[in-house]
């Protein structure tokens, strides 16, 4: 089996789900082609990843003369496929509203869609398999009617809620269009799309990265940690705030708050002004192999999700599972599909998003009661590896494409 993966940056630091499904297949025998829109803005260093850092081809990299000579190519070899996409192109664009931004930039994604076709065609691909419905979608899915492959999606969060045109033509055409969680799907079918096309498509964590960690040389007590991206959606603001509520309370908390981002100097200026600078510890970015250390220092894993101005929001946080199998009891918030992950008061405690003060609750309630702790983690950790196994998932995932490539023949 002869796969290729796009998606928006490979391989980055802020995508190891999908860098890290790649790898498992990889180890599982399939051959996989890297195809990436952008160049990341942070690459993952991993060493793992040296030959995907290598052989990644970034579409939008190549120039518009490179564009433009592949579209005459497919149209030279596959004149009756360039012109029906075409008619596609078209009718996609009068559903999108024909002087809208989305409609330009859909010319702009069927012009590299042929870049890509050619690519695929030439690598002999069978199927190509695309992160996130938005963008890499729009590209994949013209790239793979004009190469004559089928295509399926896995879609996330932002792709759906916030960017989520053409979701009910892109399922259509798919062999399959996944999500990650129940919540997601309910959504897709909601906007129309046929249900025997969408399938639960996890972002799986891999248990041999992610063992229990060793608390023998743990010693700061009431240590808390959250890590991601620092932009609105991730609720860090909530976050800092109820450490705020702890230290009136005479309750002392550290948090250790890992990522960067566009807030960064928000959150800090936050943590000043409600005299918690010394309780909020920045370490900025983390490598992913450099996560199961950072959480070995924490005594329980806050992820305090919300929906942003944009309404945008997570859909099933993958750092949540990995710090699930580490053996660390979790707080979160009932939001999309993270509920199906931490079930409140079995596998994690959830809380409703932007409310600090059930927050400073929900954090000195498991701090003190080692017996929650202990039972917290011992069933998130089962939960997470019976339906969030990277090797599990990636084995579903496998039997869905070897279907798609055998109903395409």
């Amino acid at each position: 089996m002869k796969i290729a993966y796009l998606a928006p940056e490979l391989p980055a630091l802020s995508a190891t789900f999908v860098y890290n499904e790649i790898l498992e297949l990889e180890e599982q025998g399939v051959d996989v082609q890297y195809f990436s829109v952008h160049r990341p803005a942070s690459i993952a260093t991993d060493h793992k990843l040296e030959a995907m850092r290598e052989n990644t081809r970034y579409l939008y990299a190549q120039s518009k003369l490179t564009a433009l000579l592949a579209n005459i190519s497919v149209l030279l070899q596959k004149p009756v496929a360039y012109v029906s996409v075409l008619g596609m192109l078209l009718a996609d664009i009068v559903r999108l509203g024909v002087v809208t931004r989305t409609a330009i930039g859909q010319v702009m994604r069927f012009f590299y869609g042929a870049y890509l076709a050619k690519l695929l065609c030439k690598q002999k691909v069978q199927h190509l398999h695309i992160h996130f419905a938005h963008v890499p979608t729009d590209i994949g899915m013209y790239a793979c009617k004009l190469a004559g492959i089928p295509y399926s999606v896995t879609s996330h969060a932002n792709d759906l809620f916030e960017r989520g045109w053409l979701i009910k033509q892109k399922v259509e055409r798919s062999a399959f269009f996944g999500s990650i969680s129940a919540y997601n799907i309910k959504h897709i079918e909601s906007l129309g799309a046929p249900s025997d096309r969408l399938v639960i498509t996890r972002c799986g964590v891999d248990d041999r990265i992610f063992p229990p960690i060793d608390k023998t040389h743990h010693i700061a007590a009431n240590t808390i940690g959250g890590i991601g991206r620092l932009v609105e959606k991730k609720g860090f603001d909530t976050l800092i705030k109820a450490v705020a509520v702890l230290k009136q309370r005479d309750y002392p908390v550290t948090l250790k708050l890992a990522g960067g981002g566009p807030l960064e100097q928000e959150l800090k200026q936050l943590a000043i002004a409600r005299d918690v600078e010394e309780e909020v510890k920045f370490l900025g970015p983390l490598a992913h192999s450099e996560v199961p250390a950072y959480l070995s220092e924490l005594d329980a894993f806050v992820l305090p999700c919300k929906t942003d101005s944009n309404g945008d929001m997570d859909g099933i946080p993958v750092v949540l599972m990995e710090a699930m199998l580490s053996g660390l009891p979790v707080i979160t918030t009932r939001l999309s599909g993270i509920p199906e992950l931490v079930v409140d008061g079995y596998s994690g405690l959830l809380i409703e998003p932007e409310d600090e003060m059930a927050l400073a609750n929900a954090i000195q309630q498991l701090l003190g009661d080692a017996e929650l702790q202990a039972r917290l983690v011992k069933d998130g950790a089962a939960h997470v590896a019976d339906e969030f196994s990277l090797r599990t998932n990636v084995q579903r995932l496998m039997a869905l494409f070897e279907k798609a490539i055998g109903d395409s023949q």
